[in-house]
């Protein structure tokens, strides 16, 4: 179970990463969306569900957003109501910033009685107005620690550019904090350089080291590129040619998140880091979604080839490449 696996600081773990549905949708067709992604992900090895807060970042940059922000389905209401037959645990990404302590208490406690666990992330701009800090959001979430954990996100680009992200997740695991998943993960010198950071302190701290999940996402088309772009992810210029070079753009990207993954699995067990995997799924399109479910696969084979992933005893996973 993903509570075990965090608590135990067991390596292999795996997410799969989704957004709700548009807020406007007729509950029919959200009934029907739940559906189709119970099917898609049932049986698939994965520890974990995450459902992501979407937030509108447009004031985050002057650059102008390649695609409309459309507000999404709350996560919460849409895993607790649309998402039960789907037996696995869930992640409920939440801002704190944006909710009063009352708001996140009772926020917290349903989330308890659901099982499911939270990721509390920043606010969507620099200058939104607070209304609870994440050190007290977390002090309301400390009162559900001997039965739960939770989570935060880690963002390798920003090591780079201010050097302190090793810094900022002690703070969070200070605060109760016991596992990070990251902003997508195309630089892999920029991840490698936070896992390397993070060895360094909590070796001279002689502190057990927090679960760091990486993100990774297939990437299919130049508009999409862009977007991650805008999101903050950066591609390297190389790989960036690559890719729009390439006369498959989707199983380019692919390969190369697989050859992330592979590389941070090695450079993880050599400094003693538990760490895993969350393929994120947002996209619509039928050939990106079955490329996130293919790459599912294949890492949970990886991770088991490797020896940090007990293998499937009941379920025969294929990793037959649809691409």
């Amino acid at each position: 179970m993903f509570l075990e696996k965090i608590k135990s600081a067991e390596s292999g773990v795996l997410l799969y990463g989704i957004t709700p549905p548009k807020a406007d949708t007729q509950p029919e067709r959200i009934t029907e969306i739940a559906q189709k992604t119970i099917e898609r992900l049932t049986g698939l090895d994965i520890d974990a569900l995450v459902v992501y807060d979407v937030q509108d970042e447009s004031a985050r940059t002057s650059e102008e957003r390649p695609f409309p922000f459309l507000t999404a389905l709350d996560p919460l209401v849409f895993a607790s109501g649309y998402l039960v037959d789907l037996p696995i645990s869930k992640i409920i990404y939440r801002p704190a910033g944006k909710f009063s302590a009352e708001e996140l208490t009772d926020w917290l406690e349903e989330l308890h009685d659901q099982n499911f666990y939270p990721v509390f992330v920043g606010v969507p701009a620099p200058d939104f107005p607070v209304k609870t800090s994440l050190s007290e959001a977390y002090r309301i979430w400390s009162r559900h620690k001997d039965t739960s954990v939770i989570g935060a996100v880690t963002i390798p680009e920003r090591h780079n550019l201010l050097n302190d992200e090793d810094t900022r997740i002690l703070d969070k695991m200070n605060c109760g904090v016991s596992y990070f998943i990251s902003q997508c993960v195309f630089n892999l010198d920029y991840a490698k350089q936070v896992i390397e950071d993070l060895a360094l302190r909590c070796n001279r701290q002689q502190i057990n080291p927090p679960t760091i999940i990486f993100t990774l996402t297939a990437c299919g088309s130049t508009k999409t590129l862009h977007f991650m772009e805008w999101l903050g992810i950066h591609v390297p210029d190389e790989l960036k040619e690559e890719l729009k070079a390439s006369e498959d753009m989707l199983g380019k990207s692919v390969n190369l998140c697989l050859d992330i993954a592979s590389a941070l699995t090695t450079y993880c067990l050599e400094r003693g880091i538990p760490f895993g995997f969350n393929i994120e799924s947002v996209a619509i399109r039928k050939a990106e979604i079955e490329a996130s479910i293919y790459m599912a696969n294949t890492l949970s084979q990886m991770l088991k080839d490797k020896g940090v992933r007990k293998p499937l005893k009941e379920v025969d996973v294929t990793t037959a490449n649809p691409l």
